[in-house]
């Protein structure tokens, strides 16, 4: 099986039997002072986060319980469910691939299932080749990490832009989802703290938490041959593709800061956040 099958299959995780990762724990900036409650006290939650707390530019603060960040939520108890009911949540828009969705199902309980937005697709990996990866250092596992992230900005611009139709609409609070909670996931939350205008190394930081908060253990994996694939990779390559590093946002930022008029360029020609959209949504949901 090659890698780049074994990732389709969703193993974004070690094998239960292989090392941990020595993850890198984000700066503690003023910024993510308040991390320890930014992550949602579930029990089978994988990366879900708040965005509230970080301040914009013009001195407001994002909203909390509003605006939630995940990874897969198929690993979630009736206690984290009963929990996210009481939060409210409203819209779930979900990241992952057909095959995703087959392989890891979120069964909601029926009283309290929210709207969920996701696309019939099949996942590529952001036009990745893996299949050399066991052979990969660790600069060069990111350096093709960092090399995807401009498609996945791409890939996903329709997705993005009815996640940013649902806020306008108001239909929050809104979580918003993949597997793992960092890269299609960390992509999106770019996106909204910069329409929401927090600085940009707020946003670089708030990426970044991943490295702490994404729990390859709880990640699905394939099957025994995937696995054992997985398990073959050099520890420094596990670590780049479990993992995020700043070059992997920074990489969707040049594409982003290229465009003409920049940020407020690219948000409003590819998002459709001209200036009134931009002003609803930093009124909704800061403060």
């Amino acid at each position: 099986m090659t890698i780049r099958k074994l990732i389709i299959a969703g193993a974004l995780a070690f094998t239960a039997s292989g090392a941990a990762l020595a993850w890198q724990a984000a700066p503690q900036s003023p910024a993510v002072q308040e991390a320890h409650s930014r992550l949602l006290p579930l029990q089978g939650g994988q990366n879900f986060r708040d965005l509230g707390g970080y301040r914009t530019r013009d001195g407001r603060t994002v909203r909390w319980g509003v605006l939630f960040r995940s990874g897969a939520m198929n690993g979630l108890m009736p206690t984290d469910f009963a929990y996210l009911g009481k939060l409210g949540i409203r819209t779930v828009c979900d990241f992952r691939s057909t095959q995703e969705r087959n392989a890891a199902p979120v069964r909601w309980p029926g009283n309290m299932t929210p709207k969920i937005l996701a696309d019939d697709y099949r996942m590529d990996m952001a036009g990745l080749d893996f299949s050399n990866a066991a052979g990969w250092t660790g600069e060069q596992a990111r350096a093709a990490m960092a090399s995807s992230y401009p498609r996945i900005l791409e890939q996903f611009n329709g997705q993005y832009r009815r996640m940013f139709e649902q806020l306008l609409a108001g239909h929050v609070p809104l979580a918003f989802n993949c597997s793992a909670g960092k890269d299609r996931t960390g992509v999106a939350a770019a996106l909204i703290l910069t329409a929401l205008d927090v600085p940009r190394e707020t946003v670089v930081e708030d990426y970044l938490l991943s490295n702490r908060y994404f729990d390859p253990k709880k990640a699905v994996v394939g099957d025994g041959a995937a696995m054992q694939a997985w398990s073959k990779l050099p520890p420094q390559v596990l670590q780049a593709l479990t993992g995020v590093d700043r070059s992997y946002i920074e990489a969707v930022f040049r594409v982003i800061d290229a465009h003409p008029g920049g940020a407020k360029g690219y948000l409003r020609d590819r998002l459709g956040l001209g200036r009134t959209e931009l002003a609803r949504l930093r009124q909704r949901y800061t403060e």
